[in-house]
């Protein structure tokens, strides 16, 4: 008799926090790349969308908590509108911003913004980025 495997097994307690924050199943996301291919601010970016997912995975929490994409990410939705299996990153981003304030990790805030990208960046983008940053 084969033995029945759960995905409930396999999932750290991290990445069941994100996805009971964000409401997405990490694990459908099979790293295309449609994802970081789309966004419009992955050069800004340290990590690209579907890395960050891939850390999320793995449990990698310290790599994906201090990375600025979280914190960059400017949910526009971009990336769930590639998406095949209909993952949405932007949702995932905010979670991962909501367990990083919780633990007190130290993050990309307004005052890190250089003056020449905010000067030149969309008014839209700025609204949603600060948005983000006030608790």
């Amino acid at each position: 008799m084969r033995a029945e495997i759960s995905t409930k097994n396999i999932r750290s307690e991290f990445v069941q926090r994100v996805e009971e924050l964000s409401g997405q199943d990490l694990l459908a996301c099979y790293q295309c790349g449609k994802c970081s291919a789309g966004c419009p601010i992955v050069e800004e970016m340290d990590i690209i969308p579907n890395q960050a997912i891939r850390l999320a995975q793995l449990g990698l929490e310290d790599e994906v908590l201090n990375s600025k994409t979280i914190w960059l990410c400017a949910s526009c939705f971009m990336c769930f509108s590639r998406c095949p299996k209909g993952v949405d990153f932007s949702k995932i981003a905010e979670a991962l911003r909501m367990i990083a304030m919780g633990t007190e990790i130290e993050h990309y805030g307004p005052q890190q913004v250089p003056w020449e990208i905010a000067a030149e960046a969309p008014q839209q983008a700025l609204v949603s980025a600060f948005r983000k940053f006030s608790l």
